[in-house]
């Protein structure tokens, strides 16, 4: 559980691990918005400062972090919404759950094909999109998810003309058992669920999907409820172009896939700008990270390790008290084998060689999946979930090599690391990487004696 006063742990859990559970009438933390249920439970997530979203990095010519194949899984979500959205006069979020197969046809008649092919990619986006939370997927309906909830009502008057624009499935009469019934099954049993409310209220992009749990996963019926001002009092000094201004450099650090060149930003440019910057970022328990003449955002290490304390405390039994408290997604054994070999092989091992400077985790070096099987005793399957979970992660990237098959380099999470961090990842893998060499002595010595 989370203590109400400590917003910045709250953001980087959300940030981390999806938003976070709330109890009946626990309010959301400072900067959060509250996805209200009918009874009264919920969720909180990050909402975006002055209204801005991460759309607002086209316009200043920021790369955003790339999303494996993006247009696909945009016809997908669009498939969902269509399904999902049965009540224009409404919000979308929560709207309705929908088949997943019901999904897959409206999907097929979107693009025009019905091959097998097709429909296994469709599945990839499915499961991409319910992994970031634009949707939750549960006992084969699909709802929409938390991200939803955060799209500007500005936006709605386009989303009821691309809705409007799919065409509607060509389905053959269902004689086991229709939609309806589905739907119908999946409602929660029970007094309660006979008083829900199937109309969502007021909505305003955020993280991450609610735990699949089945069908308590299918709740109709919810609200977004604004919450406490975040950063009135850091921007409330500033006229209305410096405001923009930090608003916008606040949300390409956050939300680029590379470091953002200064030259682009008042707000980086500008000592005075930027030290309000850092106190936003502050406030989230994020930080400035320079690189050269570029800068990104990452975790605040003090922040980032209360995080880690509570939900360790959490996952033991221990309950601090306060609100609810949800998880940073951690990597399991598969995920971490995998990864310390890409590092080893396409940092480490070329560093060692003179091929890489020492403060990078940049590398043209890509790990071939032929040598991720030869050094790991992971089953073939596993090892595929894991590097897609890696992939989606932003942990690694694959790459083509020329003519060759290419493999896989650490990805843009790696410019995210503090100095610190940047200083245990490297022990670490010298740790790995040679466990019994006398650099690894004397860092085992070094944090002994700490």
């Amino acid at each position: 559980m989370i203590r109400a006063d400590d917003a910045a742990t709250a953001h980087v859990l959300a940030r981390a691990g999806g938003a976070l559970p709330l109890g009946a009438g626990a309010t959301a933390p400072a900067g959060m918005l509250r996805l209200t249920r009918p009874d009264s439970t919920g969720e909180a997530l990050p909402g975006w400062p002055d209204g801005a979203t991460p759309s607002l990095l086209e316009e200043h010519q920021v790369a955003p972090v790339p999303v494996e194949r993006a247009g696909e899984t945009r016809r997908v979500l669009a498939a969902c919404l269509k399904c999902c959205w049965t009540d224009p006069s409404a919000d979308p979020w929560p709207g309705d759950p929908a088949p997943v197969e019901l999904v897959l046809d409206t999907y097929r008649a979107l693009i025009g094909r019905t091959d097998d092919l097709m429909r296994n990619w469709a599945r990839g986006a499915l499961r991409r999109l319910h992994d970031s939370a634009w949707i939750v997927m549960a006992d084969g309906l699909v709802t929409l998810g938390p991200r939803c909830a955060l799209w500007p009502v500005e936006s709605y008057a386009q989303l009821k003309e691309l809705v409007r624009r799919i065409p509607e499935p060509e389905r053959a009469a269902l004689t086991v058992v229709a939609d309806a019934d589905l739907v119908a099954a999946a409602r929660p049993a029970g007094p309660a669920a006979a008083d829900q409310d199937p109309s969502p209220a007021a909505a305003d992009q955020g993280p991450s999907p609610a735990p699949d749990t089945g069908r308590a996963c299918v709740r109709l019926g919810g609200q977004v409820e604004g919450g406490a001002a975040e950063f009135d009092d850091l921007l409330g000094g500033y006229d209305e172009r410096r405001r923009a201004e930090l608003v916008a450099a606040f949300m390409a650090v956050e939300h680029a896939a590379e470091p953002v060149p200064e030259a682009r930003f008042m707000a980086l440019r500008d000592p005075a700008l930027r030290h309000t910057l850092g106190e936003m970022l502050t406030r989230r328990g994020r930080t400035l990270i320079p690189h050269r003449e570029r800068w990104i955002s990452g975790y605040d290490d003090q922040a980032a390790a209360r995080a880690a304390r509570l939900f360790d405390e959490t996952a033991s039994g221990a309950r601090p008290g306060g609100g609810g408290a949800g998880g940073p997604a951690r990597l399991g054994e598969a995920e971490k084998a995998v990864l310390t070999l890409v590092l080893v092989h396409s940092v480490a091992i070329p560093r060692a060689e003179g091929l890489l400077p020492e403060d990078t985790w940049a590398s043209p070096h890509p790990t071939p999946v032929d040598e991720l099987r030869r050094h790991t005793q992971i089953p073939i399957g596993e090892l595929e979930a894991a590097l897609r979970t890696l992939r989606h992660a932003g942990l690694l990237t694959q790459v083509k090599a020329g003519e060759e098959a290419g493999g896989y380099v650490p990805g843009s999470q790696f410019h995210r690391l503090t100095p610190a961090a940047r200083r245990r990842l490297q022990e670490e893998l010298i740790l790995a990487a040679g466990p019994h060499t006398p650099l690894a002595g004397a860092v085992r010595a070094r944090r002994s004696a700490e």
